[in-house]
């Protein structure tokens, strides 16, 4: 964890929030390459669940909602996690993360009752803050599309099984955040909420499951560093008849990557009863009325990016020297293509190399690099997961041809300008 932190500072993937003030604990800001690694990775995401599929429906729903969807949802009521305050050092801990939920990590003192904490973040609306005006961030986007059902029923009646999905912001007051951006108070989901009947919640569950599969695969996550966890009966959410949480073995435990619940009918039923709104659906086949169920693949786009480093990060000798390199999908890396003139001082071989940069650069995500010899930016790229660089020589200007190098194998090609392969 310790590398992947400072590689990720170092070369501009993700800074500590607030730093120049002495930072705030566990908030993270991502730099020029984390935006683009997470923007990949939610492009691949959506293209994946939502543009290649005719079942999907996408949804950009509001942060702040009315406040009585809590209410419904039962978030209000249920939404907790369980606390303990050291008697002795006056530290708090969620006692259920915890080895001895008994003893104090940190001092060895003695934990306190465990007692239940609502950990939605309060916010309030308006000039005046009273009990009248709170209102609370969302912990989750799945209200968001709930409360959106009979809009898109209205609006493109589709046929079911169908789905929404969304990519958007989180807010949760955790007790103990921690880990980098594996726990943060701040986060962002990939969530689908798929609407079925409830005589095939089975085959649905089982379905989705084997799409999240393909998923991890898609992104380079090996299953080997997968583990599947049935969550049991008492452990199970307020929503939910089945989840079953998929895990990724972290440098610091085996934690939740992703999670795939049977949320059964609860939340459309909770909503349309507080709402005294009719959330029914109409087959259009056999006119029957009723209360989808719901499958709900959720995806933590933040454990996605610290999952991929994780996975993709490698060190290993080559020449004497050590080399680290992020072997990424290159479908997910930040930069694409590095293009490289073999020196800068020669006018000639800057003048070619910019013009096949500004050509590749209207194609896919390019860096032009001239800064340092060319082993030190070859260096730099296979740290930053760069897949390709293009080195323009002095052989370059006179048969028009470039040294493509492989980030993996770091093998080098000579091929011709327009020939390379984007």
């Amino acid at each position: 964890m310790e590398k992947i932190i400072s590689l990720t500072k170092r070369r501009g993937f993700i800074f500590p929030n607030s730093e120049i003030y002495g930072g705030l604990a566990n908030s993270f800001d991502y730099g020029p390459l984390g935006v683009e690694l997470k923007n990949n990775i939610k492009k691949l995401w959506w293209k994946m669940f939502v543009t290649e599929r005719d079942d999907i429906y996408g949804l950009d729903s509001a942060i702040i909602y009315n406040s009585r969807v809590w209410e419904a949802s039962g978030h209000l009521k249920n939404f907790t996690d369980p606390l303990s305050d050291c008697k002795k050092c006056k530290a708090r801990f969620r006692p259920d993360k915890l080895d001895n939920p008994k003893i104090c990590p940190n001092c060895k003192g003695k934990l306190s009752k465990p007692r239940q904490f609502n950990t939605m973040l309060k916010t309030f609306l308006g000039p005046v803050e009273n009990s009248a005006n709170t209102n609370y961030l969302r912990p989750e986007t799945a209200q968001g599309m709930f409360i959106n059902f009979k809009n898109i029923i209205d609006a493109f009646y589709p046929n079911i099984p169908f789905g929404m999905a969304q990519i958007g912001k989180a807010f949760r007051n955790e007790i103990t955040p921690g880990n980098f951006i594996f726990r943060t108070r701040e986060f962002e989901q990939m969530e689908i909420e798929y609407f079925i009947q409830e005589k095939n919640w089975e085959q649905s569950f089982e379905y989705w499951l084997e799409q999240m599969k393909k998923w991890l695969k898609k992104i380079g996550i090996s299953e080997k560093n997968i583990v599947f966890e049935e969550i049991i009966n008492k452990d199970l959410a307020h929503y939910s008849k089945r989840t079953i949480d998929i895990n990724y073995k972290f440098p610091f435990k085996t934690d939740e990557l992703y999670g795939l619940a049977y949320r059964t009918d609860y939340d459309l039923k909770s909503h349309s009863k507080a709402s005294n709104v009719n959330l029914e659906y109409r087959d259009k086949n056999t006119n029957e009325k009723f209360i989808p169920n719901v499958i709900e693949p959720t995806f933590g786009v933040d454990r996605t990016i610290l999952a991929v480093l994780l996975e993709s990060y490698h060190e290993e000798k080559v020449a004497n020297e050590r080399r680290t390199v992020l072997r990424i999908v290159p479908e997910l890396a930040p930069i694409k293509i590095a293009v490289l003139p073999l020196i800068k001082k020669d006018a000639s071989l800057i003048k070619l190399a910019k013009q096949i940069y500004s050509d590749l650069k209207t194609k896919t995500s390019v860096e032009y690099d001239e800064n340092g010899t060319i082993g030190k930016r070859y260096r730099r790229h296979d740290e930053i997961g760069t897949p390709k660089c293009i080195t323009i020589d002095f052989d370059s200007l006179k048969d028009n041809s470039v040294t493509v190098r492989d980030r993996d194998t770091m093998k080098q090609q000579r091929v011709s300008i327009n020939s390379i392969e984007i």
